[in-house]
């Protein structure tokens, strides 16, 4: 696990406490000003990808195992860019935060394109048969939250290795994901450290983001 500032090894709290000492670096004004930012963004960012979900010709998609894997390849290449982009940012637990909003929807909506795609492909890979997009999103919250409250099940054995697939990813974002995430906020702290400490000459040519 990765350490906390204060050898804390809970991730959740780790990552509370980052954005906590990034909140104390800064004055209340612009601590408001920063963080609705950054809510904001993630908001924006949401919604976007909500409305291509909605609007994609998703209907069209007959290679699903195909498709599922270019999606899972393009979330890897965004977590990877969302934590380089937390490593460079002046206030890396903020950046994270953020970088978080943003990463589980495309996760859910991924898998939500997945298995409505399979049920336009094939009616009985879901025991409802005929699955809206509003269905599909439904069915991916539920499974991610563990709920599973039994009115849509996969039904098919190509359906349920997807469904398996999905929480044992499941898993990886809410454990190894995070974990990334406070990962790259420490990395991010200790690479700016010298040239905080008091003494310490800034180089030569070192300019401020």
């Amino acid at each position: 696990m990765w350490p906390g500032d204060d050898g804390s090894d809970g991730s959740g709290r780790c990552c509370a406490m980052n954005a906590q000492a990034d909140r104390n670096e800064l004055s209340p004004a612009r601590r408001r000003r920063l963080s609705g930012l950054r809510l904001l963004r993630a908001l924006a960012t949401t919604v976007v990808l909500v409305a291509l979900y909605y609007l994609l010709p998703l209907d069209h998609i007959k290679n699903v195992p195909l498709t599922l894997a270019a999606g899972i390849v393009i979330l890897l290449a965004v977590t990877v860019w969302q934590v380089r982009a937390i490593i460079r940012a002046r206030y890396p637990g903020l950046r994270a935060i953020e970088a978080l909003a943003a990463t589980v929807p495309l996760f859910l909506l991924l898998f939500a394109s997945a298995y409505f795609t399979m049920a336009g492909t094939n009616p009985a890979n879901f025991s409802t048969h005929s699955l809206t997009r509003t269905d599909a999103l439904y069915f991916t919250v539920t499974t991610f939250s563990t709920v599973g409250f039994g009115d849509i099940t996969a039904a098919s054995q190509s359906a349920r290795l997807v469904v398996t697939v999905q929480m044992l990813l499941d898993l990886l974002v809410l454990g190894l994901g995070i974990r990334v995430f406070v990962g790259a906020v420490q990395l991010a702290r200790q690479q700016a450290s010298p040239a905080t400490r008091p003494g310490t000459p800034p180089q030569h040519g070192e300019g401020t983001s």
